[in-house]
């Protein structure tokens, strides 16, 4: 499912042309060599990843993770992960699309800017802290996986203050409301799940639901008071699955969602 080689392709290098060309004072040449080198492709993120790499269980924090029958929840912690976990979700993403002759670069260019997105937001920032989960094979003495073949699913969590007078994620307030007695005391944080997805491959396993129910005791432990997420109206499947976990539809949200055919819905303890 996943292409064990793609962004290893060698690239021309930018710097020699120039150079070559540089070293004549013909101006029009000059010119060609500086519209080379905005042409020619860059070397990217991918040249630096080693796509045999083994699965990583051993650096992750013991207490950071749950285990479930042949499988482990956890953060991602390499970036062949991360790289991984992109791809999987251009993969669910366009699954539905195979007619689609262009598909293939559309997952190409999802993937390496969804990477790009998942490294930056693993830095903790002021009041807020994101995190990608991966589902991975349990690894055994005499076998291990490389993360390619080990990672079969994914979701990100983060834990994200209330803005002032929200009472729900999103909300449009005109302005804030600090002495109201007829609103009800919020929580200053809250954890947020989006994009969760898992392999084709590995579904009906159990994944998804062991994925949120980590996720959702990771952004508890992390001080988050109630958990949402937001889920598409004609997604019945999905929407079964948080209720079962003990999520609830934020009625106050459903018109402002009502465009977007979206529902959101929140967990609380």
């Amino acid at each position: 499912m996943f292409p064990a080689c793609y962004g290893s392709k060698q690239t021309l290098n930018p710097r020699m042309i120039t150079m070559t060309m540089n070293s004549r004072p013909d101006v029009k040449k000059q010119e060609f060599s500086l519209q080379l080198q905005k042409n020619s492709p860059q070397v990217t993120s991918q040249t630096r990843l080693r796509f045999d790499r083994k699965q990583a269980d051993q650096l992750c924090v013991p207490n950071k993770k749950h285990e479930f029958g042949q499988f482990v929840a956890r953060e991602a912690v390499l970036d062949e992960e991360y790289w991984t976990a992109a791809w999987l979700r251009a993969e669910t993403h366009w699954e539905n699309r195979t007619d689609d002759r262009f598909a293939d670069s559309y997952k190409k260019k999802f993937t390496e800017q969804e990477f790009n997105a998942l490294k930056r937001q693993s830095e903790t920032k002021l009041g807020q802290k994101s995190a990608c989960i991966v589902t991975v094979k349990k690894e055994h003495k005499n076998e291990r996986h490389t993360v390619l073949k080990s990672l079969v699913g994914t979701l990100d969590v983060s834990i994200r203050p209330f803005l002032h007078g929200e009472t729900f994620p999103g909300e449009k307030v005109k302005a804030p409301i600090f002495n109201s007695k007829e609103r009800k005391e919020l929580k200053s944080q809250y954890g947020y799940i989006a994009n969760l997805c898992v392999a084709k491959s590995a579904r009906r396993q159990g994944i998804a639901r062991n994925m949120l129910h980590f996720a959702i005791n990771s952004a508890l432990s992390d001080g988050a008071e109630q958990v949402y997420v937001h889920v598409h109206r004609n997604n019945i499947a999905a929407q079964e699955l948080y209720e079962k976990l003990g999520f609830k539809m934020v009625e106050l949200a459903t018109p402002q969602l009502s465009r977007d055919k979206m529902y959101l819905l929140c967990y609380i303890p």
